[in-house]
């Protein structure tokens, strides 16, 4: 249970996750690309996927793809032959969540700490359902847990109760300072654990990448599939007209005027600016990005951007 008097939206329940388990076989990580794309019926995602064990080597058959076709042992058998694969059923995932004093913040349906639960929770699930071994980090501003994969409904259920922990730790009476750093420092964990042939999605709203982020994340994408969720509020970008606003960054406090002039137009500029470069970023490493809002429903918009699950719900 959320913490006592806590409003739906400002906490996750252990009920709701739980409950998303249903719910997760609507989504699968292959982002859909469109008819123009380039990759568009040849690879359907830039998540290299489970590799390949070869099974056997029979004849062509109408249909099978012509790439496929063994040429040695076709010219060997003088009939064409074609080499079958079967996808390797166990590839270990590991969730990166960040629960800090940072993500405690929603001005719209729910805060962003909870948007990273319910999407942390879907991936959990999916990947379980997909007969893979499953394990986390999370982390808050203060320290970061870590729980080994594994292929069973009881470490999922673990890792979710420890998101909670995390989670339910965050409010605004809380008076521990924000420490960006600590995205860097679970993020180096990660890419201790996850040397290859490892998914690894990070949740996360981006607070404190630098240069030691960017090298850990280089490093993870190297041998690993990642795809990064990138978890915002509107108000981000779009400061309110609300006069004088304190903020607190870092232990510094700061007073601005929202309502001077030009302050919104630089405040939004800046946003798009720091989006723009984490979009390039991600680009270049040829890593999918995903963006998740407060204000919308998590499960909708992680469909609408990795697509539904072949057989699963439109």
């Amino acid at each position: 249970m959320a913490p006592s008097g806590s409003q739906p939206g400002v906490h996750a329940r252990l009920t709701d996750l739980v409950r998303l388990r249903h719910a997760a076989r609507g989504i699968h990580f292959l982002p859909r690309q469109p008819g123009s794309s380039v990759l568009a019926g040849q690879r359907a995602s830039r998540l290299r996927g489970r590799g390949l064990d070869f099974e056997e080597l029979r004849g062509y058959r109408p249909g099978d793809d012509v790439r496929s076709i063994d040429w040695r042992a076709t010219a060997r058998l003088r009939k064409a032959q074609v080499r079958v694969y079967t996808e390797e059923r166990d590839r270990p995932g590991l969730l990166v969540v960040d629960q800090r004093k940072g993500m405690f913040f929603g001005s719209r349906k729910r805060m962003k700490s909870v948007v990273a639960a319910e999407a942390a929770a879907l991936v959990a699930w999916r990947l379980l359902a997909q007969g893979d071994r499953v394990g986390a980090v999370v982390f808050g501003d203060e320290e970061l847990s870590y729980i080994r994969p594994d292929r069973s409904t009881t470490t999922v259920l673990r890792i979710l109760k420890e998101i909670l922990r995390f989670n339910h730790a965050l409010g605004v009476e809380r008076e521990a300072p924000e420490n960006p750093a600590m995205l860097g420092e679970a993020l180096e964990r990660a890419a201790r654990v996850a040397t290859h042939d490892h998914f690894v999605c990070l949740v996360t709203d981006a607070n404190g990448r630098g240069p030691e982020v960017d090298r850990s994340l280089k490093r993870l994408a190297v041998h690993n599939d990642l795809l990064t969720m990138v978890v915002s509020d509107p108000i981000g970008r779009l400061l309110p007209r609300a006069g004088r606003l304190d903020f607190t960054k870092e232990g510094r406090r700061l007073q601005v005027d929202s309502s001077a002039g030009g302050v919104q137009e630089r405040f939004a500029e800046r946003y798009d600016a720091l989006a723009g470069d984490m979009r390039g970023f991600f680009r270049r490493l040829d890593v999918p990005l995903l963006s998740l809002t407060t204000d919308g429903d998590v499960l909708r918009q992680m469909r609408r951007q990795l697509g539904a699950a072949p057989g699963g719900p439109a």
